[in-house]
């Protein structure tokens, strides 16, 4: 077992088989080894949080809590600034593990580092905003004002596919409105969506007792939802959890934020650009290994155009190299787990099974399932209902705008979209008509912005969402004061 970044910032030897909850410690539920998916190289071990642990750390961040809340908004936005130059200091560490730890090509890697510094200044920026609002007073003479106060401890329940960059979304503007945040990574990923997390925040001066990162599987989740100490949950993850999640939060009354899955769609419609449309669709589809909740799932495009289309996407997918994402020139890296390859085979199988068919890839090399492009999809098929969650690009035909958004609507999901068109009213026309929180014209359904209020409609969410002023109204809550001159 080799530990990556040995010797460096990130050397194992402070936080090997431990958890961070007022600084490192050993943990009651024992330890979990970390490996390599491109390789089953074991890289690591970290500490596994029980649920005693987790009760310690509500604790312990409850009485934290109090006193951060005090703090001066500015000075709580400078820790997240500092946070943020770690992270740039660090960069080569931490593309190390992301690319190792998650499977993901460095560039993929690089996009974590800029995109999760990214969410640490628009939350800094959170701490220069009004902190509530004068209100008209009910009667005459007296004042009337609101102001938003912190939840108290956030709950931070994360996937493994960003680690870095969802941790980063959730916890960084749940702190700087005066919250403490118990962070728990996915088992696949707890170093570069835990532990790394940790150092960065050791290393900016974040008081201690305020981020707990509790690696763990179901039962450490469902401690941390559980805990009464616990106020909200932001949750990002699969429908299926996301469910279980609100159903244990409404029993304790808490806030719960669930970012889920999502069936989403590329909309061609007969007036785009073929090539560039099909280069938005393969990047959608078969970036990260579509493992990604806002990944293409269907790609709709107009009968006059699924020829063009169609040739242009296999062209792109077989281009693509596979391997190790360490390797210079590797595109397509390895599926996180063998559950998540056989979950792919499983959809593509029987979606060929009835009658489906594959143009190319549909083969896969251990956890390595190569781009691969399906038609004849009918909208009975497992590949055209269910999440892949791999790199898998069904092609679905239509006929009119309005047969397009009959099609992107039939399903329980509603993420994101995107549509294109060289008349941006016509796209416009039909993206509003699509049951999405997000859509994007002529680009991939694939984006991510600090600034903009992330989340989805339907089985892809509760309607929450994170990003931008959005944040002020999940991780606070509103306090109400008049004041008269007299009894």
């Amino acid at each position: 077992m080799r530990s990556t970044g040995e010797g460096t910032w990130l050397g194992s030897a402070k936080w090997t088989g431990k958890i961070y909850s007022g600084g490192w410690r050993q943990s009651e539920g024992g330890t979990q080894q970390v490996s390599e998916p491109a390789t089953g190289e074991q890289l690591a071990e970290v500490g596994v949080a029980a649920p005693a642990d987790v009760a310690r750390a509500g604790a312990l961040a409850a009485r934290a809590q109090r006193d951060w809340a005090e703090v001066a908004p500015p000075e709580r936005a400078e820790v997240l600034l500092r946070a943020s130059r770690v992270l740039r200091d660090h960069s080569g560490a931490i593309r190390e593990w992301i690319v190792r730890e998650s499977g993901g090509v460095p560039a993929k890697g690089d996009y974590e580092i800029a995109a999760g510094r990214s969410q640490l200044a628009q939350a800094a920026g959170l701490a220069s905003l009004p902190g509530g609002e004068v209100l008209t007073p009910p009667v005459p003479g007296q004042v009337s004002y609101a102001w938003r106060v912190p939840l108290g401890v956030v709950g931070v329940i994360n996937p493994w596919n960003a680690p870095l960059l969802f941790a980063m979304r959730a916890l960084a503007p749940a702190l700087v409105l005066g919250n403490a945040v118990l962070l728990k990574p996915d088992p696949h990923t707890p170093v570069s969506g835990g532990v790394i997390v940790a150092r960065m925040f050791e290393d900016a001066g974040l008081p201690e007792g305020l981020l707990h990162v509790l690696p763990g599987g179901i039962g450490t989740g469902q401690a941390i939802v559980a805990d009464p100490h616990v106020a909200m949950v932001s949750f990002t993850g699969s429908t299926e959890a996301g469910r279980a999640v609100a159903r244990a939060a409404g029993e304790g009354l808490k806030r719960v934020a669930l970012e889920l899955g999502g069936k989403n769609s590329i909309v061609v419609l007969d007036d785009a650009d073929v090539d560039a449309a099909a280069a938005s669709g393969a990047m959608s589809s078969f970036g990260y290994q579509g493992q990604a909740c806002v990944a293409a799932g269907r790609h709709l495009v107009h009968a006059d155009l699924v020829e063009p289309y169609t040739e242009s996407l296999i062209r792109q997918a077989k281009a693509l190299r596979m391997g190790d994402p360490r390797e210079e020139g590797v595109a397509i890296g390895p599926v996180i787990s063998e559950r998540q390859v056989v979950r792919i085979e499983r959809i593509v199988g029987e979606s060929v099974a009835a009658g489906a068919r594959v143009l190319t890839g549909g083969r896969r090399d251990g956890l390595f399932y190569p781009p691969t492009v399906l038609d004849h999809v009918e909208r009975t098929m497992p590949a055209f209902t269910e999440e892949i969650f791999g790199p898998v690009a069904p092609i679905v035909p239509f006929r009119t705008d309005a047969e397009a958004v009959e099609i992107a609507n039939d399903t329980e999901y509603g993420l994101t979209a995107a549509v294109h068109s060289r008349s941006v009213p016509r796209a416009t026309a039909v993206a509003e008509q699509l049951r999405t929180g997000m859509v994007h014209l002529n680009d991939v359904s694939a984006k991510d912005a600090a600034n903009a209020p992330f989340g989805g409609m339907g089985a892809s969410g509760n309607g929450s969402r994170i990003g931008g002023t959005a944040n002020l109204e999940q991780f606070t809550q509103w306090r109400w004061m008049t004041m008269s001159r007299a009894a």
